[in-house]
């Protein structure tokens, strides 16, 4: 008998066990991770013919390269012989990958170059290249792969208010290009990895978990987000399709509030984002800014900060997150963004240490979790009714209730219930 998912996750609640479940993660490599779009990496990572950096789908190794003819692939890292790890550094340059262990050579694009001792070698060479995902695509940059292949289009996996949220990041660009080539942090918390979608989009927690940076830095989140229901007027949406959205739009007191700073301070990129834009889009992207929002399963855009959720087991994952730099700005302006991002969520920062702490505590506490006292038991809820009632509906059917409220949280949960039990 599998996990019963739908005695363990309600419209207004959610069982501890799907966090400490061992048979439940298992199941989550193989449906969410293996059987459905995941956020690899992004283009501008692998800029040059030969680059390569190594990641993680779900539990599965692969490597990002980009080919001489400019194409991006996303490969297997082991070696189709013996299975031997091909890189264990975290990116580089080659024209090819050999294995360490007998020599075995591929190409950038995973197919089988050569063999040592050729005359005992009676394989198929076609059919020994690199295991790769069954379809990898692209949208503005951002690189998914489906290692089934069966997940339909990436398109449809992000849907047209996915594809809006990554397109209105790229459009802050004077180019509407981004890099992400400032380098990434890995923050290893041993938590489950379903609480960073949810903590990472909360904005119940800023008074309490981040009161040390309120009191501590001057943020545009005390005109955004905290100070209680009739404080502001942000946000928080969910999209459908596990993406969800804090939006602090409505809570911006002028354009660049979101930057905190004002258009003579930044005038060079002002002027350059609307010599492409035109003045009224240029000043509608001004005022809007990038969004707070969550891709499913994996990817967090974090205003002009990048994340990607990497589980390691049930109760271990890593948060990786790196700086947007904006292509067609100069060093200084950029440079800005990288300070801003590591006050934010480096290692010495306000806000990921704190969200760790509470991840862990919360790890802790649901460790005698079962999904048996789930299946009609009292002990080990997580109530999500927060906002329930005055929840409205929105342009393309999302829900919108104000950014105090569990929307977000019961939008990742309601899509994670259908492709548990969708995938079954």
């Amino acid at each position: 008998m599998g996990v019963p998912y739908a005695a363990l996750v309600h419209e207004d609640r959610v069982h501890g066990s799907l966090y400490t479940d061992p048979a439940v993660f298992a199941e989550e490599m193989d449906r969410v991770f293996r059987r459905g779009w995941v956020f690899v990496g992004h283009e501008s990572e692998i800029p040059a013919a030969g680059d390569w950096v190594a990641r993680r789908i779900g539990l599965e190794p692969v490597l990002m390269t980009r080919d001489g003819s400019g194409a991006v692939h996303a490969l297997a890292n082991r070696c189709a012989h013996r299975g031997n790890r091909l890189c264990v550094r975290e990116r580089g340059n080659a024209k090819a990958f050999q294995c360490a262990y007998h020599g075995w050579t591929f190409g950038l694009d995973g197919a089988l170059r050569s063999v040592p001792f050729v005359s005992g070698f009676d394989g198929d060479r076609a059919a020994l290249g690199l295991d790769r995902p069954g379809a990898v695509d692209s949208h503005r940059g951002f690189v998914f792969a489906n290692i089934s292949g069966d997940a339909g289009p990436l398109a449809a996996h992000l849907g047209s208010a996915g594809r809006a949220l990554l397109d209105r990041l790229c459009d802050l660009s004077p180019t509407g290009a981004l890099r992400f080539d400032a380098g990434w942090i890995g923050h290893r918390i041993d938590s489950n990895w379903k609480m960073w979608p949810e903590s990472d989009n909360d904005g119940y927690h800023l008074d309490f978990v981040h009161a040390s940076m309120l009191r501590a830095a001057d943020s545009y989140y005390k005109e955004t987000v905290v100070g209680g229901e009739k404080a502001n007027a942000s946000l928080a949406v969910d999209h459908g399709g596990g993406h969800v959205e804090l939006d602090m739009r409505p809570s911006y007191k002028g354009e660049l509030s979101w930057l905190g700073s004002a258009r003579a301070k930044v005038s060079a990129y002002c002027d350059a984002l609307t010599a492409r834009l035109g003045a009224a889009r240029a000043a509608a992207a001004l005022h809007d800014g990038p969004p707070h929002a969550f891709i499913f399963p994996n990817l967090f855009l974090g205003e002009l900060n990048i994340a990607r959720i990497e589980p390691l087991g049930v109760g271990a994952t890593v948060h990786h997150h790196t700086v947007v730099q904006f292509d067609g700005v100069d060093a200084a302006f950029n440079r800005r963004l990288l300070r801003q991002s590591e006050a934010a969520l480096g290692p010495a920062s306000f806000i990921v240490p704190d969200d760790a702490v509470v991840a862990e505590r919360m790890q802790m506490s649901f460790a005698g979790a079962t999904a048996d006292s789930g299946n009609g038991g009292a002990l080990g809820w997580i109530d999500l009714t927060r906002g329930r009632a005055r929840e409205t509906r929105g342009a393309g059917g999302s829900r919108v209730g104000h950014i105090s409220d569990e929307t977000t949280n019961r939008g990742f949960w309601r899509h994670y219930r259908q492709v548990m039990e969708a995938r079954a």
